[in-house]
């Protein structure tokens, strides 16, 4: 059957189609995506305004187009932390309701840690023993640990990197005292979980998703995208050590002419190297791997669970 997911997400709504049944890999069949950066358009009351949900109203229009255009027989849509936390949540779900039919379903940050982490498991397999996966999203940061698809230990924080460039770094390029100040703050909120990981024991391996830690991963060398899902790509955290200093030296338009580094996201990139670098060094890991499934497979992947098998 062909699926499609819709995912509201902090930086950009995304429509990801599939041809999927239970027992086999989702297969990725299209790809339609909006830069609409609803955490970026929340009003001092921590409202997303008018303007703000007549452009998500007429994404999830376009969206769902989309997916009639493609076949879809069935779409699973959800919101993350921009919709999540937004002090007037229920009318913006309410009028995306009545304009385009769609029920979007607000994943707490907890679902998106476990959903994140079923799908690294599913992608790396029981031979990768315990997991830790880190995912680092436009509005909050997910870590979750684990054996089995179930994690151990899920949690969701809000250091996600639209969300610190907004609230931290207002000076392109950055002030150097509020990149300090952004990376103690950073620190102290990511120390306060480790404790509940660290009972489990170390990891076995640890695996990363999110476009962030794709883009960190590709300026230390990693395979181009263009190389296919299949070709490892790993992050070692000497070689982020070496390249935060050298992001907080630049302006947008210089990170953004890096390779692999996107203009829609270079604004963005120091705060989540910061992000990674403290999980990383926080949590003792010396390298880690970049998994190409994340959130939006998990959810596939849950839908396909649950699907009768004959």
């Amino acid at each position: 059957m062909r699926l499609g997911v819709l995912d509201v997400g902090s930086n950009t709504v995304h429509l990801l189609v599939v041809d999927a049944h239970p027992g086999a890999r989702p297969l990725p069949a299209y790809s339609h995506k909006a830069d609409l950066r609803l955490a970026q358009l929340l009003d001092d009351a921590g409202a997303i305004g008018p303007e703000g949900i007549d452009r998500l109203v007429g994404t999830v229009r376009d969206a769902m187009e989309a997916a009639e255009d493609k076949g879809v027989e069935d779409v699973l849509p959800f919101a993350t932390s921009a919709v999540r936390e937004a002090s007037n949540a229920d009318q913006v779900l309410a009028r995306v309701k009545e304009e385009t039919g769609v029920d979007l379903q607000v994943l707490t940050g907890a679902e998106e840690a476990r959903l994140t982490f079923l799908a690294a498991r599913r992608w790396f397999g029981w031979s990768a023993g315990k997991l830790l996966v880190i995912d680092i999203g436009g509005g909050s940061l997910e870590i979750a640990y684990g054996i089995d698809e179930e994690p151990d230990a899920a949690v969701s924080l809000p250091l996600g990197a639209g969300r610190l460039t907004s609230s931290w770094l207002s000076q392109d390029p950055p002030d150097p005292a509020d990149v300090k100040s952004l990376r103690r703050h950073v620190r102290t909120e990511i120390a306060r979980t480790v404790g509940e990981f660290a009972r489990f024991g170390a990891p076995d391996h640890v695996v990363a998703t999110s476009k962030t830690f794709k883009q960190l991963a590709r300026l230390a060398g990693a395979a181009r995208s263009a190389e296919g899902l299949y070709v490892q790509r790993e992050l070692k955290r000497k070689s982020l050590e070496d390249w935060v200093p050298q992001l907080s030296a630049m302006t947008a338009m210089e990170r953004a002419e890096l390779p692999g580094v996107s203009e829609g996201r270079a604004g963005q990139l120091l705060a989540g190297a910061l992000v990674a670098e403290g999980a990383m060094d926080l949590f003792g890991v010396e390298t880690l791997e970049i998994c190409p499934w994340a959130l939006r497979e998990g959810v596939i992947l849950r839908r396909l669970d649950h699907l009768p098998t004959s």
